[in-house]
C-alpha cells in the first residue's frame, strides 16, 4: 500500500522503510498501535486535503486500471474537500473513561474533528493526511492492545422528517476487509446506536454535514459527540450518503459467498447510504480501492444478539478494568487464552454482544465439551492454531489495489504473498487435527477446510514463489526471504540484481573480517531495521589499543561491554545494498502483482479460513479457561438457577476459592430484593450473576456446581456512581438517567441489576423513587435483582407474590480482651430481609468520630426506626393467595421444563404439596391440598 505522508513526517518513527522492520521483540515498538492514525500525534492538525498524496489526472502515476469501480474520481472527492464540502475541524480531545484502554491509549490527547467555520484555513496549511494503511500482519503472539486497537471507521446517517429515528450504519475494520451494515428503527434506537459504537471502538465517525448544520446538531449528532469526545468526527456532504450508489458498490465489491446480503439490504436505504459514503471515504484516505468481488459484506440486525449498554459493560468490567485499564482482571482477561488476534477480537465481540440463538449456544457448548474430553484434539488444535497470523489483516491488504507504486508498496506486497503462502501451508495440519472430530460445529469447520480452492491458490503461488521461502521472525531473516522469494529464471534482470545484492552482502562481511584482523578485535556483522548493517563488538578480556576505539569507527554506542558502530565504507555499502534492494523489490513486485491477479478470483475463500481459525481459537480459549477452574456446562430453561456460583473475576484475583452462593429466579419469583450491611458482598453477588449469564450466552461453561439460565435479550445494570464534574451531573442525576434508560428499553426477557438506587437524595425521596421503580419493574416479567439499604422496600414481599427478600448474613462476635463487638462478614446469601440495624453507625465506630456523636446518633436512629416497625406480615388471605400463586407457577415451570422420570416427578410433586401446606400453616390456615379445590 502506498504510504503518502507529509514531508516533515517522512522519517517519522511511525513509518518504517524497507530496512526498518521491527520484530515483535524490538523494544522500540512496544506500546505502539500497529494501525497508523489519520491524526498527527505531534499535536498538529492533519487536514483532509489529500490532493498532494493522490495522483493528478495528468501525472505519470495516474492510474487508469479497470479495477477502479467508483463512478466519481477520487480527485473530484479531494476537490470537494478543498472547497469545504467535507468538513473537518479540531478540538483538543481527552481520553474517555468509557473507551477501552486500547482505544484510549491510541487517542489520549489526540485532537478530534468537529465542524467549525474556521477549519478550512487550517486545511490549506496541511494539505496531506496519513493514510490508514497497515503494512505488517500481526503474528499469533500479538498483545491484547494490538488485537483490539481502534481501527474501525463508521458511517452513520439518520432519516429526516417522518423517518427521523431510523438510522443506518456501516463500518469497516481497516484490519479486516469486512463491511458490516446495520439499520435501527425500533424502540431505543439512539441507545442501540451508541452501544454499537462503543462495541466497535471507532477510529473515526462519519456523518452528513446536515446533522450539525449551523451549530444546530441533531439529537444523534449530540449523543455521538457527547459519548465519543476523543474519537475523530468527520462531516461529509450529504449527497455522498446515496443509497443507490451504496447498492451499486455492494453489488460490485461483495464476494460471491456473501452475495445473499444484497437481498437483505436492498430496501435498507439508510445503511446503504452509509455504505456509499464510507466506501468513498476509505478509497480517499487509503489511496487504494478494493478489488471487485473481494469484500465480505454482512448485515447484522440489532435483534440477533443480546444488548449490553456501554454503562453496563463498564460496571461489569467486561473488557476494561475500572481501576487499571491495563489490568487483565476483566471477564475478557479471565477467558482470553487465544493464540491469534482474530480469536481475541471474536471473543471480545461475543462478550459485548452475547448470542440469543439457543441452538448456536448449544453447538458451542458441545464443542467445548468435546475439547475437554479429547485431550489429543485439544492440544493438537492448540498447536495448529498458534502458528496462524492475523488472517483478517492479511486479507485486508491483499484485496486492496494501490493507486501508486512505491518501494514500500512493493516490499509490502512481497511480504503479504509470503505470509499468504505460510498461511495456506498451515491448512493441511489443521485438517488432520479435525479429521476425527465428533461435534457438529467442528465437523462443519473441517468440511469448510476441505475446499480445493485453498490447494489451487497454494499451487499458483508455488509456481512463482520458492518452496523454501517461509515467513520468519527477525528483520534480516525476513529481508532475505523477500529478496529471494520469487523463483529464479522468471525475470532475468531480477536474477542479476539479486547476484549484485549477494556480492554486496559478501563484501560487507569481508570488510568486517578485514577490520577485525587489522585491529585484532572480535568484530562481527550485525543488522537492524534502523541502521542496516553495522559492526558489533563484545569486550571480554580484550583491551582496546590506547584504551579507545580506532578513529575509523564512527557512530559509536556502548552498552556495558557491548560496542556498536559503523564506518564510512560500511555506510556506502549499505547505500549500495539499499539501492540493489529497491531494484529487487520493484521487479519482484511486478511478478507478484501478476500472481495476485490470478489468485484474486479464489482469494475470498480465505474468509472461510479466517472464520474457522478465529472461532476455533475462541472455543479453545473457553475450554482452556475450564481447565484452570471448576466450571460446569450451563443449561437453558425459563429459570435462572445457579448452585454454588462464584464470581469469575474475583476467583482469578483472589487466587483462592471465593465464597459461593446460590441464585434462583423464575417467572413466579422474578424480583429479588437483597439487603445487608455495607461490604457484605451485595454488589459482588449482583455482578457475579450478570457475568455468569453473559458467559453462558457466549457458549462458555460457568463457575458453579450447576447452572440454568433463561436467555436474556438485554442486560441492564445500575451500580453506584460518583458525581461527573465534566457534565455538571450529580450522583442522583446520573442515577436517574440510568434508571430512565432501563425503563424505556426493558423487555419481558431482560436481566436487570440495580444496586443502591436513590442514595443520592434524601431518605424519603430515595424510598419513594425506589418503591415506584420497583412497582414499574414488577409489572414486567424481566428478572430483577435489586440491592438496597432501604429496608422499607422489603414490605413489597407482602404485597406482591413474585417478590422475594434475601439478605447477606453477618455474624457478631465480642472480643474477649476489650469486650468490643465486631462484625464478621460471611458473604453468604440467605432468605428473608436483613435483621441488621444501624450498620452504618457500627462502621462509624471504627473511625475516629467522637463517642458522644455516635451515642447521640444511635439514640436518634432508634426513635426514627420506631416509626417504621410496622409488621411486615400481611393478613392471612394475602399469604394464602401468595401460597396458591407460588404453587401454580412451580407446577407450570415443571410442566415446561421437567425431564424427570415418573418416580422422581412423583417425589417432586409431593414436596411441592408439603411446601404449599407449610405456607398455608404460616398464614394461620392449615388446609390440606386435597381440600383446596378452588
Amino acid at each position: 500500500m502506498n504510504m503518502c505522508v507529509p514531508n516533515h513526517h517522512q522519517n517519522s518513527e511511525m513509518l518504517r522503510s524497507s530496512t526498518e522492520e521491527v520484530t515483535p521483540d524490538d523494544n522500540s515498538n512496544s506500546g505502539r498501535s500497529s494501525v497508523l492514525s489519520p491524526l498527527d500525534y505531534g499535536g498538529k492538525q492533519r487536514s483532509p486535503g489529500l490532493t498532494s498524496s493522490l495522483p493528478s489526472p495528468g501525472s505519470d502515476n495516474a492510474n487508469t486500471s479497470s479495477n477502479h469501480f467508483f463512478p466519481a474520481s477520487t480527485d473530484r472527492f479531494a476537490g470537494l474537500l478543498r472547497r469545504g464540502q467535507v468538513n473537518h475541524s479540531i478540538r483538543g480531545g481527552r481520553t474517555s473513561s468509557s473507551i477501552p484502554p486500547s482505544s484510549a491509549s491510541s487517542f489520549g490527547g489526540t485532537p478530534r474533528f468537529r465542524r467549525t467555520p474556521g477549519s478550512f484555513g487550517a486545511a490549506a496549511k496541511h494539505p496531506s493526511r496519513t493514510p490508514l494503511i497497515e503494512h505488517s500482519v500481526a503474528t499469533g503472539s500479538s498483545s491484547v492492545t494490538t488485537a483490539t486497537a481502534a481501527s474501525v471507521i463508521v458511517a452513520v446517517v439518520e432519516g429526516r422528517g417522518l423517518a427521523r429515528g431510523e438510522i443506518g450504519m456501516a463500518s469497516i475494520n481497516l484490519k479486516c476487509p469486512e463491511m458490516v451494515l446495520s439499520q435501527f428503527a425500533d424502540t431505543g434506537t439512539y441507545a442501540k446506536v451508541i452501544t454499537k459504537l462503543h462495541i466497535l471502538v471507532p477510529l473515526e465517525i462519519l456523518m452528513p454535514d446536515t446533522a450539525s448544520e449551523k451549530g444546530k446538531g441533531t439529537k444523534l449528532y449530540s449523543l455521538i459527540t457527547e459519548n465519543f469526545q476523543s474519537v475523530g468526527f468527520t462531516a461529509i456532504q450529504r449527497k455522498y450518503f446515496n443509497e443507490r450508489k451504496g447498492l451499486e458498490y455492494i453489488q460490485q465489491l461483495c464476494a460471491p459467498e456473501y452475495s445473499t446480503v444484497i437481498m437483505e439490504v436492498q430496501v435498507k436505504y439508510y445503511c446503504l447510504a452509509a455504505a456509499a459514503a464510507l466506501l468513498k471515504y476509505i478509497e480517499f484516505i487509503q489511496n487504494s480501492v478494493y478489488a471487485p468481488k473481494s469484500l465480505k459484506v454482512i448485515f447484522r440486525g440489532s435483534e440477533q444478539t443480546a444488548m449490553i449498554d456501554s454503562a453496563s459493560a463498564t460496571n461489569l468490567e467486561l473488557v476494561v478494568n475500572n481501576r487499571d485499564h491495563r489490568s487483565e482482571h476483566t471477564l475478557l482477561g479471565v477467558l482470553n487464552y487465544t493464540k491469534t488476534p482474530g480469536g481475541e477480537r471474536r471473543l471480545r465481540s461475543n462478550i459485548l454482544e452475547p448470542l440469543l440463538d439457543f441452538d448456536t449456544i448449544n453447538m458451542r457448548l458441545d464443542t467445548i465439551q468435546e475439547l475437554l474430553q479429547d485431550e489429543e484434539l485439544f492440544f493438537g488444535l492448540k498447536n495448529a492454531i498458534g502458528h496462524f497470523l492475523d488472517i483478517d489483516q492479511l486479507l485486508s491488504v491483499l484485496v486492496q489495489i494501490p493507486k501508486q507504486e512505491t518501494v514500500q508498496v512493493a516490499e509490502s506486497k512481497i511480504t503479504h504473498v509470503i505470509q499468504l503462502k505460510h498461511t495456506l501451508e498451515l491448512i493441511p495440519p489443521l485438517r488432520m487435527v479435525l479429521k476425527n472430530c465428533c461435534t457438529a460445529l467442528l465437523k462443519a469447520y473441517s468440511s469448510s477446510l476441505e475446499d480445493n480452492r485453498f490447494d489451487k491458490i497454494l499451487k499458483q503461488i508455488k509456481t512463482v514463489i520458492n518452496d523454501d521461502t517461509n515467513y520468519l521472525k527477525g528483520s534480516l531473516n525476513m529481508r532475505t526471504q523477500k529478496c529471494y522469494a520469487v523463483r529464479p529464471n522468471i525475470n532475468e534482470f531480477l536474477d542479476i540484481s539479486r547476484r549484485a545484492y549477494t556480492e554486496i552482502v559478501d563484501d560487507i562481511a569481508g570488510l568486517v573480517d578485514q577490520m577485525g584482523e587489522k585491529y585484532a578485535l572480535p568484530l562481527r556483522t550485525s543488522f537492524s531495521t534502523a541502521r542496516g548493517f553495522f559492526i558489533q563488538m563484545k569486550l571480554e578480556g580484550v583491551a582496546l589499543p590506547d584504551g579507545k576505539l580506532p578513529a575509523d569507527f564512527i557512530k559509536v554506542t556502548k552498552q556495558k561491554n557491548n560496542y556498536s558502530f559503523t564506518t564510512a565504507d560500511l555506510m556506502k555499502m549499505n547505500d549500495r545494498c539499499d539501492e540493489a534492494l529497491r531494484e529487487i523489490f520493484h521487479m519482484s513486485y511486478v511478478v507478484v502483482c501478476q500472481l495476485l491477479s490470478t489468485v484474486h478470483e479464489h482469494i475470498h475463500c480465505l474468509y472461510k479460513l479466517s472464520d474457522a481459525v478465529s472461532m476455533l481459537d475462541m472455543l479453545l480459549s473457553l475450554a482452556n479457561a475450564c481447565t484452570l477452574s471448576d466450571y460446569v456446562r450451563p443449561e437453558f430453561t425459563d429459570t435462572l438457577a445457579i448452585k454454588q456460583g462464584r464470581h469469575p473475576i474475583l476467583e482469578r484475583i483472589a487466587g483462592q476459592q471465593p465464597v459461593s452462593n446460590n441464585c434462583y429466579i423464575s417467572e413466579g419469583s422474578n424480583f429479588v430484593i437483597i439487603t445487608g450491611p455495607n461490604m457484605s458482598g451485595k454488589s459482588t453477588y449482583l455482578k457475579q450473576v450478570a457475568l455468569c449469564q453473559i458467559m453462558a450466552q457466549i457458549g462458555s461453561f460457568v463457575p458453579a456446581e450447576y447452572a440454568s439460565f433463561r436467555i436474556a435479550d438485554q442486560i441492564f445494570t445500575r451500580i453506584g456512581v460518583d458525581d461527573d464534574f465534566e457534565t455538571n451531573s450529580s450522583t442522583f442525576m446520573l442515577e436517574m438517567k440510568e434508571v430512565s434508560y432501563i425503563t424505556h428499553n426493558v423487555s419481558e426477557r431482560s436481566l436487570i441489576i440495580i444496586d443502591e438506587l436513590g442514595r443520592g437524595t434524601s431518605a424519603e425521596e430515595g424510598v419513594g423513587i425506589c418503591h415506584s421503580v420497583c412497582e414499574f419493574l414488577l409489572s414486567l416479567r424481566a428478572f430483577t435483582l435489586f440491592a438496597t439499604h432501604f429496608l422499607e422496600l422489603c414490605e413489597l414481599e407482602t404485597l406482591y407474590p413474585n417478590v422475594e427478600n434475601q439478605h447477606m448474613e453477618v455474624q457478631h462476635t465480642r472480643s474477649s480482651d476489650t469486650g468490643t463487638e465486631c462484625v464478621v462478614y460471611t458473604f453468604l446469601l440467605s432468605r428473608g430481609s436483613s435483621e441488621e440495624r444501624n450498620y452504618g453507625l457500627r462502621a462509624a465506630e471504627m473511625t475516629a468520630l467522637p463517642l458522644t456523636i455516635i451515642q447521640e446518633a444511635k439514640a436518634i436512629a432508634f426513635k426514627v426506626s420506631q416509626q417504621h416497625l410496622a409488621s411486615n406480615h400481611s393478613d392471612p388471605e394475602t399469604q394464602r393467595q401468595k401460597a396458591v400463586y407460588h404453587l401454580a407457577t412451580r407446577l407450570l415451570q415443571t410442566a415446561r421444563n421437567s425431564r424427570l422420570d415418573p418416580d422422581s416427578l412423583r417425589i417432586y410433586l409431593k414436596s411441592l404439596k408439603t411446601q404449599y401446606e407449610a405456607e398455608l400453616q404460616v398464614a394461620g390456615e392449615p388446609v390440606s391440598i386435597e381440600t383446596e379445590k378452588e
